[in-house]
Parts: structure tokens; C-alpha cells; sequence
């Protein structure tokens, strides 16, 4: 019972879970499958939608005026064109699936939701890594969960020349991108690359902590060696001019930039959180250290800069990872074969 039909829900800004999004809609509209999306208005990855279906931009959450109304037109659409497969992407999302009809109704987790109030209509909770199928059951969901992880693609870039930046050809150059937040770690890594007066630091990214983290540079003398991105639609173009890549987060249920440094070709340096615990093995694909360790950090990132055949070891283990375990063929044949399971069962 092959799927034709796909209705996407994400209402999401900018981070992994919107790049992850984009790269597996890419790969279903190569498959061939027809597929419509709603999305909130004014993301910056509007436009990599276009000539994959059609887009509907709203304000469905509940904190936006005319909310109700918002929603109401938008099951009216999903009504029109009936989908084989409604995904929701994020927990919230999950509130807005047709309590009845033919699609199968699935929702996407790269993170732990608070409750299980909005699932009432949810035929099965798909996560990118064991803990978020954990949690949910702790959370008491008994209904259908499935492990499905995520890949990475190679966008094709070239690396950013390190004089755009005005960083040095010959320095060691330390790369990390994502949401500058808490859970994300970035105060971390700051405090690790300012005990080791020879690296020069590239942060991609953007959100509330920014102006505490640039603060925090120039209270440790760091400036003249950090440069502050902002939000980049390709990160890889940028880790690839780097010597080492770093996943300082304090939580990080799967970790997509964990496969995105492996998929740039660049040595890696996490913490043991939960998913890249999962996902990595220390010494063999990547450098593993506490989290809030900024001395391991400060020593795995020494260890890097000191050993250029320990940063190609790294980069070949972080290859044959991503071919074993978290290639895009086989996770898009994963989905397929879950939705014409679910498909099935449900006729």
C-alpha cells in the first residue's frame, strides 16, 4: 500500500529539528510522494519549500490571535486533500491532527515533550533516539513508538575562506553551531578555548543568550580570536573550514549537529549527553567529555590541536558511523516502511 500523500506540520524557527525537516521532505519528494506543509510565517527556510507542494503559513498555536480561526481553515485544506500520512513535527503539533479520516497520524520527536495532552489523536510517536521513547513511556504513553534517527547530507559547500572571517591560515580553528540557549552549552566551550590561548573559535548561530555570550568573550579577553556568525542557512560550509567541531550541550536528545560535523569530514568533540552518548563512541568517532567539564573540554581540545592523525582517526570513524547507522536511504526507507505498516493496520 504504497504512500502518495504527505501533510507536514512544522511550526518551528530555526534549529535542528527545521534542518532535519527540510533534508527528510527533500528526500520524500525524490521518492516521488506529494506532500503539502503547514508552517508559521516568516521562517528563513521558506523558500527551500518551493516546488515540493503547497505551503500554508498561519499562526496555529494558541498564543497568536484568531488562533481558532487559523485552524479551522487549515483542517479544512487537509480535508481537501486527503494525505495518506499527516506528520506533526514537534510535540505541539500533535493537537492539530484530524481526530478522524483515512491518513495515519504521526508525530515526530527530537526532544522530550512536558505531557501528553496533545496526543490524543497520535497513532504513533516516532523518535530520533531511544530516551525521547523513554520518556514519553514515563510520561505514560502505551500507544505505538518506533526509533527512527535521523541523517545528515552533504550540502555540496566549500569551505568559508578563513580570511572572510579574519582569522589566521595556520591557527586552529575550533567550529560550533546552534540555538545559543542554555541547554546548548556554548558558556562551556567559551570557557575551554580561553584556556588554551592558541585556538581561534567560530560560533554559528543565534537566539537569547547571544548578548550574555558575548559578554562572557570579553570578560575572558577572547574577542580578537571569536567571531560571532549568526544564524547560516549551511553550517557545513563553515565547519569545513575548521580543525575541530564541538556538541557542548547540557542536553541533547539526539544531536543533528553531531552528524553534521561527521558528514563535513571534521574531528569531534561532545559531551555525554544522552543522545550523542548513543549515537558516538569515544576515541573511535569522536573525543567524549562531561557535561559542564570545561578542563575535559579544554584537554580534548588540546589533544586535537596536538594530533593531527588522532583528527583524521576521528573523521573515518565519524564516516563509517554515518554509513552504518544513520544514512539517508536508510532512515527514508524506515519511514516508508512504518507508514505502509501503519497504513495497512489501519485498513
Amino acid at each position: 500500500m504504497a504512500i502518495q500523500r504527505i501533510f507536514h506540520m512544522q511550526l518551528g524557527t530555526d534549529g535542528g529539528t527545521e534542518r532535519f525537516f527540510l533534508r527528510l521532505t527533500k528526500a520524500f519528494h525524490a521518492r516521488g510522494i506529494e506532500q503539502q506543509f503547514a508552517i508559521r510565517p516568516g521562517t528563513s527556510w521558506r523558500g527551500a519549500l518551493d516546488g515540493m507542494g503547497r505551503v500554508h503559513e498561519g499562526h496555529y498555536l494558541r498564543r497568536w490571535p484568531n488562533w481558532w480561526v487559523k485552524v479551522q481553515l487549515l483542517k479544512r485544506e487537509m480535508h481537501r486533500w486527503p494525505a495518506d500520512v499527516v506528520m506533526g513535527w514537534r510535540a505541539p503539533t500533535a493537537r492539530l491532527m484530524p481526530a478522524s479520516g483515512p491518513a495515519v497520524r504521526i508525530v515526530r520527536l527530537g526532544d522530550y515533550p512536558h505531557h501528553l495532552g496533545h496526543f490524543t489523536h497520535v497513532d504513533c510517536i516516532v523518535g530520533n533516539a531511544p530516551q525521547v521513547l523513554t520518556h514519553c513511556a514515563d510520561l505514560g504513553w502505551t500507544g505505538r513508538r518506533e526509533i527512527i534517527s535521523n541523517f545528515a547530507t552533504d550540502s555540496g559547500s566549500v569551505a568559508v575562506p578563513r580570511a572572510s572571517l579574519d582569522t589566521p591560515e595556520n591557527a586552529t580553528l575550533v567550529f560550533a553551531p546552534g540555538r545559543f540557549v542554555s541547554t546548548k552549552g556554548f558558556d562551556t566551550l567559551v570557557r575551554a578555548v580561553a584556556k588554551r590561548p592558541d585556538l581561534w573559535l567560530w560560533l554559528a548561530g543565534d537566539g537569547p543568550d547571544r548578548a550574555d555570550l558575548e559578554k562572557l568573550v570579553d570578560d575572558l579577553g577572547m574577542r580578537t580570536r571569536t567571531r560571532f556568525i549568526g544564524w547560516v542557512s549551511d553550517p557545513s560550509a563553515y565547519a569545513k573550514a575548521a580543525d575541530i567541531y564541538c556538541v557542548p550541550s547540557r542536553q541533547e536528545p539526539l544531536g543533528n549537529v553531531l552528524l553534521e560535523g561527521w558528514m563535513a569530514g571534521v574531528a569531534v568533540i561532545s559531551t555525554l549527553t544522552e543522545g550523542p552518548s548513543w549515537a558516538a563512541t569515544d576515541q573511535e568517532n569522536a573525543l567524549m567529555v562531561g557535561i559542564d567539564d570545561v578542563d575535559g573540554f579544554a584537554a580534548a581540545l588540546a589533544e586535537l590541536a596536538a594530533s593531527a592523525s588522532l583528527r583524521a582517526s576521528l573523521v573515518e570513524g565519524g564516516r563509517r558511523r554515518l554509513a552504518e547507522r544513520f544514512s539517508e536511504a536508510g532512515v527514508v526507507d524506515q519511514y516508508l516502511a512504518l507508514f505502509e505498516q501503519l497504513k495497512r493496520e489501519r485498513a
